[in-house]
């Protein structure tokens, strides 16, 4: 019996042969001149892919673990912070800040909606005193993207910084950190950068660095100080993931090579053919055309049939699995990655796979035409 499978949920995603075989090199020691070469030259290829020319620092936890980072470095108890929240991870990213003793300033904009800028602007004007912005990138749970470009413009007339959640979506959608104004951005290993779980990237601009060198809230391996103090001698503050650094670096390598323009390009194509097929399925998307992610797809399930049961016939039976809805999406949605090691007859698959899971819990779908939609997009003649 076969058990193939196709992982096509938000993280972990799949990881290419290429950076499985990087990470089975022999490990090295962390304190030697070898690996500083190695955090040399992936810090370089990351500011690359980030658009920066701030440091980065990659720090051995999660995508998580890079908020919190964020947080223990800018938040001192009773600080306000302002939380652009559009679904599950923005109420974490708003936590997080919550349980470092943020007076927390947090706005809904509703699960498939994107931040409206001009809200932005009001509470900016309203609490002058704000000294953090939150906000996430791509919201996994939803499928939505925000326009950082527009918060970073607006938050870079004021003293806040602007603390982006980059953990799903920077690898697959486009990120400008120096020009959009992005103070700290968080990135995780798992997602559209084609690693195993285990690694985060944390950058901080000149503004963000005046206030992590003043907060008062305790931190010590989120220290971004000692982070920095090691950085200057290329080397980690504790103890690195060093396989992962390698499969890091074959990552990066990849990308690198199929060019980062064609790299968000693939990925704004998959999305589009998975879009296509899932309107012509029948189908409702959460998320609106204007801000609908890149990197990840979420569909609301028929009704009367729920979703996890539609996920369930996909993996037993097809072997394709897709993500669950989030929160007050439970049972209500599903999600379908399609974000780094991911080409077109990912989709097809995935797709054929929803429609024959879809038949056979009871929806009346027309096997093929979903399927045919995607096709018609691959082709270029939708």
């Amino acid at each position: 019996m076969q058990d193939k499978q196709y992982l096509m949920i938000p993280g972990p995603t799949p990881v290419p042969p290429t950076v499985t075989a990087a990470m089975s090199k022999p490990i090295i020691g962390h304190r030697g001149d070898e690996f500083a070469q190695l955090h040399k030259r992936i810090v370089e290829k990351l500011q690359i892919v980030f658009q920066t020319r701030n440091d980065i620092f990659v720090v051995t936890h999660s995508g998580t673990g890079a908020l919190e980072t964020a947080i223990a470095n800018t938040v001192s108890p009773g600080d306000k912070v302002l939380s652009l929240i559009t679904g599950n991870f923005g109420e974490r990213f708003a936590n997080i800040a919550r349980a470092y003793g943020a007076e927390l300033i947090a706005v809904e904009f509703g699960w498939g909606n994107d931040v409206d800028l001009r809200v932005v602007e009001e509470k900016l004007k309203e609490h002058p005193d704000i000294k953090v912005v939150l906000a996430t990138q791509n919201e996994t749970s939803t499928g939505v993207v925000n326009d950082i470009a527009g918060i970073g413009a607006l938050v870079a007339e004021t003293p806040a910084l602007l603390l982006v959640d980059g953990v799903s979506g920077v690898g697959a959608i486009e990120i400008k950190v120096d020009e959009w104004n992005v103070d700290m951005l968080c990135v995780a290993s798992q997602k559209a950068l084609m690693l195993p779980p285990g690694l985060a990237m944390v950058t901080a601009s000149a503004k963000a660095w005046e206030i992590i060198n003043k907060n008062q809230s305790p931190r010590f391996y989120f220290s971004m100080p000692a982070h920095r103090k090691s950085y200057e001698k290329l080397n980690t503050a504790y103890t690195p993931g060093v396989s992962l650094f390698y499969g890091l670096e074959a990552a990066l390598d990849m990308m690198l090579a199929e060019g980062m323009s064609n790299v968000f390009a693939r990925h704004a194509l998959l999305a589009r053919a998975t879009r296509a097929a899932i309107k012509e399925i029948g189908l409702r998307l959460l998320a609106e055309d204007r801000c609908a992610s890149n990197a990840l797809t979420a569909v609301w399930s028929p009704e009367g049939i729920g979703a996890d049961e539609i996920r369930k016939v996909a993996k037993n039976q097809y072997g394709v699995a897709f993500a669950g809805g989030q929160g007050i999406l439970k049972g209500k949605a599903m999600r379908i990655a399609h974000m780094g090691f991911c080409d077109k007859t990912d989709i097809l698959v995935a797709v054929g796979a929803l429609e024959m899971a879809l038949a056979r819990v009871g929806y009346p779908v027309q096997l093929g035409a979903g399927v045919r939609a995607a096709q018609e997009v691959f082709l270029g003649r939708a």
